[in-house]
């Protein structure tokens, strides 16, 4: 969905048309359900959570503002709502102690499917090298490429600068880059 449409089905949304809130929910309950398991790894307080989101979106809707990005603020809304929620559950003194408590920001190999040709043993490992990276480095790179958020709209949604988004992903990929020349270099190794 283009901005123009995404704008003018967030003005309809936002002058009460059903329709409209039901595309919305159509369109990005899945993304965000995803995006907000990867930050729970609950599936109740995801549902619990995201069906709550929509509720309050609902309900508050001639409340809320004009905005740019549909997707983005979304995403921005929905990210804010999951953390509150996890840290009134679970009593965290930060939000950054939640995502430090979270190993469970992962990929998992039926994410990865960038192309059907590539087969399940390369997904596995491509999942494995992901899951090496740092919390933060894969959920820059989940909004980035999977949610295919731009780079603004990425350090928007996790509260940070866009140099912080840019630095985090030359981060992780260099790490991406090493681990692969090590797994070649163990490889020949190996052969020998």
């Amino acid at each position: 969905m283009n901005t123009s449409s995404e704008k003018s089905l967030w003005n309809l949304f936002v002058e009460g048309d059903k329709n409209a809130f039901s595309s919305l929910f159509k369109t990005y309950y899945s993304p965000l359900y995803s995006y907000g398991l990867k930050i729970s790894s609950d599936q109740c307080t995801t549902e619990d959570c995201l069906q709550n989101f929509f509720i309050y979106l609902h309900k508050n809707r001639r409340n809320l503002s004009e905005i740019n990005n549909v997707k983005s603020y979304l995403f921005v809304s929905f990210r804010r709502a999951i953390l509150k929620n996890l840290k009134q559950e679970r009593r965290f003194s930060s939000y950054d102690e939640i995502f430090e408590s979270n190993h469970l920001f992962a990929f998992s190999p039926e994410e990865l499917k960038i192309e059907q040709e590539i087969s399940n043993t390369k997904n596995t490992a491509l999942a494995v090298l992901l899951n090496s990276l740092s919390t933060r480095q894969r959920e820059v790179v989940y909004l980035k490429y999977y949610s295919e958020l731009s780079i603004k709209d990425t350090a928007e949604v996790m509260n940070i600068s866009y140099q912080s988004v840019l630095n985090t992903l030359q981060k992780a990929f260099s790490k991406l880059r090493n681990e692969i020349v090590e797994q070649e270099i163990s490889a020949v190794l190996q052969k020998k």
